[in-house]
Order: C-alpha cells, then sequence, then structure tokens
C-alpha cells in the first residue's frame, strides 16, 4: 500500500498483524487476547499516527500548503510522526511543545529536531487556549500560512483514516480497547466498528473523564453519535501523562520478559495494564475475544 503522503514509495505494513498473547492471566481469565500492532506499520510513523495523518496530508498537499503546525506533549508519537512525513514530504514542519524546553532535548523531542522539525515552547497555560482563535491568529502571525493539525490529529480526517483499522481486524471481537490521549484514534474504531463490538478506551490522562465528550464530539462530526457502544477507563493514568509508577514498570519488565514486546510507556503500557486488571477482575466475559490496539512503540534509540 503506498500513501501518498509524500514523495517516494511511503510502503507501509498494512493490515498490522494481531499477535495472539496467553498466559497465566489470559487462562484464569479464559480470555482470548490479541495485540493489533499498529506499531509495526511504518518505521518511526505508528500505526495510528499514520492512520490519523493519512487524509490530512492529501488535504494540505492538495492544497500546497506551505507547512506543517501541530501540538503535543515532550513524548509526542504525533510530534516524531510530523517531523518524519514532513521530511519526507519536503515541507517545513513546526511543533507547539506543551511545557518548558528541554536541556538537553528528550530523545522524541531530539528525534523530531533531528527530521527538521522547528519546536517552541509554550506554558501550560498558553497550551490550554490552542484552539481559541486569537492564539491561532497569533500564530499565523508568526509563522505565516499553515495547515493546522490539531493536538492528536484529532478531527474528521482522522476518525476516517483510524476507522479503516476495523477492517483488518479478521477475526471475532467482543471488544477492542485502546489508549486515549485526544480521542480521535477510539472514535475511528467506533466509527468502523458501527455497533459490532465493544470499545474500551483506557485514559493516559490524570482526570481524563473529559475525554468522553470528545470522543462524543469526534462522532458526532461524522454523524455517529448515537453509537453507544464504548466506555472510557480512567483509573489507569499512573499520575498523569508521562508519568509513571513502580507497579507500571514491574508489569512492562514482566511483559517483555514473557511476550518479547517492549510497549511504549507513555500510552500502551497503561492500556495494557488496564487491560489486565480488567481481566483479572472478570469485567471481560468467558471466552470473549479481546483486539488491544498497541498505536505506538517506545521512544526512539
Amino acid at each position: 500500500m503506498t500513501s501518498g503522503l509524500g514523495p517516494g514509495n511511503w510502503s507501509a505494513a498494512f493490515p498490522t498483524p494481531l499477535h495472539h498473547i496467553v498466559d497465566d492471566t489470559t487462562r484464569t481469565a479464559d480470555v482470548q487476547l490479541y495485540l493489533k500492532r499498529d506499531d509495526l506499520a511504518l518505521a518511526d510513523v505508528p500505526g495510528n499516527k499514520y492512520r490519523k495523518l493519512k487524509y490530512n496530508m492529501s488535504a494540505a498537499m492538495s492544497a500546497d500548503y506551505p507547512k506543517l503546525l501541530t501540538f503535543g506533549g515532550a513524548y509526542s508519537n504525533l510530534l516524531r510522526a510530523v517531523a518524519t512525513i514532513g521530511q519526507a514530504a519536503d515541507l517545513p514542519t513546526i511543533g507547539i511543545v506543551r511545557g518548558e524546553e528541554h536541556h538537553p532535548p528528550n530523545r522524541s523531542l531530539q528525534f523530531c529536531l533531528d527530521h527538521g522539525m522547528e519546536l517552541a515552547y509554550i506554558t501550560r497555560e498558553e497550551y490550554r487556549q490552542k484552539t481559541s482563535p486569537e492564539f491561532l491568529a497569533g500564530l499565523a502571525d508568526t509563522y505565516g500560512e499553515f495547515y493546522l493539525l490539531p493536538e492528536g490529529a484529532s478531527n474528521t480526517l482522522a476518525v476516517r483514516g483510524c476507522a479503516e483499522l476495523v477492517d483488518e481486524i479478521d477475526i471475532h471481537c467482543d471488544y477492542i480497547t485502546c489508549a486515549v490521549g485526544t480521542g480521535a484514534t477510539m472514535a475511528g474504531i467506533v466509527y468502523g466498528l458501527d455497533g459490532k463490538a465493544q470499545v474500551v478506551g483506557f485514559s493516559s490522562l490524570k482526570g481524563g473523564s473529559f475525554l468522553a465528550d470528545d470522543v462524543r464530539g469526534l462522532l458526532a462530526a461524522v454523524g455517529k453519535e448515537h453509537l453507544s457502544n464504548w466506555w472510557i477507563e480512567t483509573d489507569f493514568h499512573f499520575g498523569g501523562y508521562a508519568t509513571r509508577k513502580p507497579e507500571l514498570n514491574e508489569f512492562m519488565d514482566w511483559f517483555e520478559a514473557t511476550h518479547h514486546i517492549t510497549l511504549d510507556w507513555v500510552y500502551e503500557a497503561k492500556m495494557l495494564f488496564g487491560v489486565y486488571a480488567l481481566m483479572a477482575a472478570g469485567t471481560f466475559p468467558s471466552s470473549s475475544t479481546i483486539a488491544a490496539v498497541i498505536a505506538g512503540g517506545p521512544e526512539p534509540d
């Protein structure tokens, strides 16, 4: 499959594979667990970011925008993906980063810089204004014309791209689970399923109950506001975005030792920790089949 996201042959490994996971917890819970390995789609552009950017990049390039601008935290997979795709498409990229400048940059931010992205740091208070017309007008004064990718690339084009994931799952699923940062991936999965299975999201943010409203808004924007086959778990954030605790580290170490998969600790490890906790608690009925979407991999080396 060629993406058309830029010059050259952007060949991504779609459909991404399903890996069957068997261990003591899945056997005790009598649950079939599969990982939908979207992290294996394309080097440096995890599958859900590729899906989110697919139609956005087509829109940006067809309208001849001179640059891309987006938002993210210091560990944002989207910033890395936009930097990678922008460089390949010969489009300048600008990343507006929440919080203070890092000295030296962490590996994620250094990756962005190495791929030509201009980074600008703003306070958390300013970041909360990122969707206001006044704030966006100020960015236009500073950077000129740009194609705006909202935080998490969460818009209707992203939902459309993420919905395509569902048709790649060629087994019957009772549940599909995913991490939730801005809601677009989850909204896309709900959209693509159209009521055929339950979708469980796991907030990576402390106080993430507001994310349900964001998912509802995205579903409404694509005419699917009537769908109710989903919910968001908010108790597995481990202190909030880009924070973790010893029990999460222990789970990641156990999972890698048992299944030989290194999990991203910002999103995916928290989601899978939650899936295992719900399996152990009996939330998923006996004989259920779960597909857990691994949307991104660990930080670049």
